[in-house]
């Protein structure tokens, strides 16, 4: 066929058409729009709505200080622990929450590392939902061991009772792991704010908040200098961060994985740990932008792309998931110990069978409709979907930890798991907590991540033509923040 033919030239056409990569930001934005629109979220008065549910959530976490003030005042015995049910919603909860804040780190430093633009417009809010879920998880393992006050002893500290930490024990492991990983993401998620910080000191219409921003931005004036050494540290914070991504929820697994109760003596729970608090992080960043993209019309930096990506990865990662609960069913039969195949036989059709078909029903049936592009293009779809993973998600933790020792090896010692008021209510408050505390995020700091949102704009590459925003040739010129677009 000759290039000159009509008909193969509107061929090509088609398939340039098709093949087009969409924009990460619509509509042609220019740079000043895209601080202006994300800087007066911040600036203006703060509307009804986000008064009326800061009331609301911050009412609600403050259960979390009544109930572990009841808590420690009477004894753990307020949970509805048990024997042989010693480990119940608190670990449980403690779990759940460790694992929402993976997508955070995910996004921030797996994703940067392997130059996904894609990224920019969401890890801001996703590292913050990691920093709020892990004080949220945090709350339960230092409470469960009853006198809080001597939760110090977990650090290997010197003391006079010459006392020292088991180093073989997994809980230990915890400590550091989750330690390490909280403190590694809250430097992360700050050290990505301060070019932000540093806009929204230089247009502060007040002299508070010109001192308030200007103390967090550290001096950033967006020198040359500043940028190099801005864009090294955040290298090597993403470079410290991705193995955390994969061992901090590996090592939360090992409470289980290292012990020899049928349901828990498995090797596939590191892998499928961490796929799980992937499939449920990624989840809980659609919940929470979904409706702030609408509330802030932010539809021209957080696209239907982003919401596609997302999607794909919750499908891929929920199907992961589906098969890990298949191969423990299948290894629980391969071993032909009669102990294990009845664990996953009672976890299935046992007692507890309605927390195992939510747990399935959540995780693997839901995500499935992300096969769909209609399912994946419509934001309030996604949104309704995504609220099964993170039932799910909650259900799976649940049915790992109760149905594996409700029932021990002798009739004589099974038993049965309710949780108590106290159990319920904290569990609310933890809830009201954690949005509590993105809504204080949303208010009084950028939402997105301005900076690198500017930095795969049209704008931002050399080979662009400003006049209509197309390029010359081909080649991409990402920078993680250049300072040529940072305004």
């Amino acid at each position: 066929m000759r290039a000159d033919n009509p008909s193969s030239q509107a061929a090509f056409a088609q398939a340039s058409a098709y093949l087009e990569r969409q924009p990460l930001v619509s509509n042609h934005r220019p740079l000043s729009w895209i601080t202006q629109h994300v800087c007066q979220i911040v600036e203006e008065r703060a509307p009804k709505w986000w008064w009326i549910l800061t009331i609301v959530f911050g009412g609600m976490a403050t259960l979390v200080p009544a109930m572990l003030t009841y808590l420690v005042s009477t004894g753990v015995g307020v949970w509805g622990l048990n024997v042989p049910v010693c480990w119940a919603w608190d670990i449980t909860n403690f779990v759940f929450w460790i694992g929402i804040g993976h997508a955070g780190t995910l996004i921030s430093a797996i994703l940067f590392l392997t130059r996904q633009k894609w990224r920019t417009s969401i890890n801001r809010s996703a590292e913050a939902m990691t920093i709020f879920a892990v004080i949220c998880a945090g709350i339960f393992p230092a409470f469960h061991v009853g006198r809080v006050w001597m939760a110090w002893f977990l650090a290997p500290i010197p003391n006079a009772n010459a006392i020292w930490q088991n180093f073989r024990s997994p809980l230990l492991w915890d400590v550091f792991a989750v330690s390490t990983y909280f403190t590694v993401s809250l430097i992360f998620w700050y050290l990505g704010l301060i070019p932000d910080l540093a806009s929204l000191r230089d247009r502060a219409t007040t002299r508070l908040r010109q001192m308030v921003y200007g103390l967090l931005a550290l001096g950033w004036r967006g020198s040359n200098r500043h940028w190099t050494h801005y864009e090294k540290t955040y290298l090597i914070l993403a470079g410290i961060s991705t193995p955390l991504v994969l061992s901090v929820h590996s090592v939360v697994s090992f409470d289980f994985a290292t012990s020899i109760v049928p349901g828990w003596h498995t090797t596939i729970f590191p892998p499928y740990f961490v796929a799980g608090a992937i499939f449920g992080g990624f989840a809980m960043v659609l919940t929470l932008l979904i409706p702030f993209r609408e509330i802030y019309h932010l539809h021209d930096l957080v696209t239907d792309k982003h919401i596609d990506n997302m999607c794909k990865i919750i499908l891929l990662t929920g199907s992961l998931v589906g098969y890990a609960y298949s191969m423990e069913f299948f290894i629980a039969w391969y071993s032909g110990n009669p102990f294990e195949i009845y664990a996953f036989t009672n976890r299935a059709f046992g007692p507890y069978w309605w927390a195992y078909w939510a747990m399935i029903t959540c995780n693997v049936a839901a995500p499935q409709l992300f096969w769909f592009k209609y399912c994946r293009q419509n934001p309030w779809v996604v949104l309704a979907i995504v609220m099964f993973p993170n039932t799910g998600m909650w259900f799976e933790r649940f049915v790992i930890i109760v149905t594996s020792i409700h029932r021990d090896f002798l009739p004589s010692s099974w038993g049965y798991f309710s949780p108590t008021w106290v159990d319920i209510t904290l569990f609310i408050g933890t809830i009201g907590l954690f949005v509590f505390l993105f809504l204080l995020f949303v208010r009084f700091l950028p939402i997105i991540n301005m900076f690198e949102v500017k930095g795969i704009t049209p704008q931002a590459d050399p080979h662009t033509d400003d006049a209509n925003g197309t390029h010359h040739h081909s080649p991409s010129t990402y920078s993680h923040g250049a300072s040529q677009v940072h305004a």
